[in-house]
């Protein structure tokens, strides 16, 4: 299938500045991110894509050849040098993230971001295995303490009987006597601009450049079995909705005995009962009665980390926020630690009992006596 030019895919027309550029990949990664598109294999395959066409055309050398030569076949044209934007050149889930992230980065509120760092690129060799991804959802407890978490991903391996060779076990294989062990074929043809070279898998040995005489019963030559496996998972305090890890090697097992895909785990922030999570600080409701309020108390209250005492101030009023520092979330990759604000809230009372009720009578007749000359009315400091 013939690729899409990589100006229409970032809705560019040729000659767009490099700000230009990175504007429109970062509109359309946005649209079709993984994190905001759970389980669409349509929308993942945009992201793909439009990484592809950021990392050609955000490289000043990459954007010269690939305006003059387009997506000529890899092998070059008319003698000119090579040229990578053929049927080899494409990106996998964790290197489209990965492009994302250097393009834009996590920052402290952590956006979209790999936990590590992402990490180097894989080679275009040999076919790999295919990526996984799988979303893990965390508890503000998890995410503040750090866990290591156990997951179970169904995944394809490398077959036991044969060893992931494909080959009956006393067999073996032969190269293929199409490509001769290339795994390619290559078509030359001519025009007025020049020869062009298309290569192409061969489909005699599917690109493998072996071909097997005796396929293996259990894995019907393929190399690989479905199976289900638990990968570890070790998630350091302090992550947020949108971070991700890449689990090397931890993803579906090549055909016949290529390097393995990863595993992309996604991490998912889990609603809390109490608490509501604001970067690095969290926040809580305490509802206090008047009495408290006003003459003060010492109450125990819940942290992530277990309970503490939390001194109530006398004459607190509903709004004020109470700091508990270093109860919050750790920050990422970093000792720093946010706090855990309490916000008050005063309850007043709608339907106190007759002795209440004899008590805010005489708190009445007492505020009355003391506020005779004194003006009830105040100006709106702030409506928000």
């Amino acid at each position: 299938m013939a690729k899409r030019d990589y100006y229409e895919i970032l809705e560019l027309t040729k000659g767009a500045s490099k700000e230009e550029i990175k504007k429109a990949y970062r509109k359309i990664a946005m649209k079709y991110h993984p994190d905001k598109n759970p389980g669409d294999a349509e929308a993942e395959a945009k992201f793909k894509e439009a990484a592809e066409a950021y990392s050609v055309l955000n490289d000043e050398n990459k954007k010269a050849q690939y305006d003059q030569f387009g997506h000529a076949p890899e092998g070059g044209m008319g003698g000119m040098g090579g040229n990578p934007f053929g049927a080899g050149f494409g990106v996998d889930l964790s290197d489209a993230l990965r492009i994302f992230m250097e393009g834009f980065g996590g920052g402290a509120g952590g956006g979209f971001g790999d936990i590590f760092g992402g990490g180097a690129g894989r080679s275009r060799g040999r076919a790999r295995g295919a990526d996984l991804k799988v979303k893990l959802p965390l508890s503000l407890e998890e995410i503040a303490s750090g866990v290591t978490k156990k997951i179970k991903v169904k995944r394809q391996e490398a077959c036991h009987d044969c060893g992931g060779s494909g080959a009956s076990k006393g067999t073996g294989k032969s190269t293929c006597s199409v490509c001769h062990g290339r795994g390619e074929v290559q078509q030359v043809s001519r025009s007025m601009f020049g020869q062009f070279v298309n290569i192409q898998p061969c489909s005699n040995c599917d690109g493998t450049g072996e071909v097997i005489a005796h396929p293996c019963k259990t894995c019907h030559g393929d190399g690989r079995v479905r199976t289900e496996a638990v990968v570890s998972a070790k998630v350091p305090a302090g992550v947020h909705a949108g971070n991700y890890m890449t689990l090397r090697g931890e993803g579906n097992a090549a055909r016949r005995e290529g390097p393995k895909g990863d595993l992309i785990v996604l991490i998912d922030e889990k609603d809390h009962e109490l608490f509501i999570r604001d970067e690095d600080n969290i926040y809580m409701e305490i509802v206090l009665d008047i009495a408290q309020a006003v003459i003060g108390a010492e109450l125990e209250i819940p942290t992530l980390t277990g309970k503490v005492n939390l001194k109530i101030p006398p004459g607190s009023q509903s709004g004020k926020l109470l700091r508990l520092r270093g109860k919050g979330i750790p920050r990422l990759n970093s000792h720093l630690v946010g706090d855990q604000l309490v916000r008050v809230q005063v309850e007043t009372p709608t339907k106190p009992s007759k002795k209440e009720r004899e008590i805010y009578n005489q708190l009445a007749d007492y505020y009355g006596s003391q506020k005779k000359t004194a003006s009830i009315f105040r100006k709106i400091k702030s409506l928000l």
